[in-house]
């Protein structure tokens, strides 16, 4: 792996263990495909959190190596993944039953884009092959916070948050805090909020790397 790619890796581990810590204890949550799943890894094995995967498990653990896994127990982006004490199996009716009667204290997702007004784009960009929105749409308007954990830009280096969503949206207004390799960022009235910084970023880097207006929280800013 080379020193870019290593170093890509690095930060991403960073953005998920911070993301991780924000969860509260006793909450249910789910983890949606990509980055979003990869929260479990760095939860304590004695953590009081349920966490939900859309087809159809509660008390998800983290993922499991090949030799490990039980071939019928998979994410809803198909890794294989272990349990906990106390976990349920049922069908995707039920599933989205918990989803849509707004159990869900927290949505974790990933991003191709984010609004300034908290609008989220992650489920389609045109002329690429797409298998449709899943539980996408409904894990974003229903779930009592959601949560975008993601990079801060794309791989051709275009931002990620902006004014406005140019990709088909999955949800509006919907997203609270976004974690990016780069910063932690609230979604507020007045748009995105700049809460943290990423260890050896700059506030004017991370300016030039988003796409719309960035406020700055008033103080000294955390650094993870």
């Amino acid at each position: 792996m080379g020193s870019s790619a290593a170093s890509l890796g690095n930060a991403r581990e960073r953005l998920v263990r911070r993301a991780a810590r924000d969860i509260v204890p006793g909450s249910v949550v789910n983890l949606g495909i990509g980055l979003p799943s990869k929260v479990a890894e760095f939860l304590p094995a004695d953590f009081p959190v349920c966490l939900h995967t859309e087809n159809g498990l509660t008390g998800l653990g983290p993922a499991v190596p090949l030799e490990e896994a039980d071939r019928n127990l998979i994410d809803a982006g198909g890794a294989y993944v272990g349990t906990v004490a106390g976990a349920a199996f049922f069908d995707s009716v039920t599933s989205f039953s918990l989803v849509r009667s707004g159990r869900l204290d927290l949505s974790i997702l990933g991003a191709f884009e984010v609004a300034a007004n908290g609008d989220l784009a992650n489920w389609k960009i045109p002329g690429k092959f797409s298998p449709g929105p899943g539980g996408a749409i409904e894990l974003a308007q229903k779930a009592k916070k959601v949560c975008i954990v993601t990079t801060h830009t794309d791989r051709h280096g275009n931002p990620k948050l902006l004014r406005q969503c140019t990709l088909p949206r999955t949800g509006t207004a919907c997203v609270a805090r976004v974690y990016t390799d780069l910063a932690v960022i609230d979604v507020t009235p007045a748009g995105f909020l700049l809460r943290e910084r990423a260890e050896g970023r700059t506030v004017e880097e991370i300016r030039a790397a988003t796409g719309a207006p960035l406020q700055v929280a008033k103080g000294p800013l955390p650094v993870f």
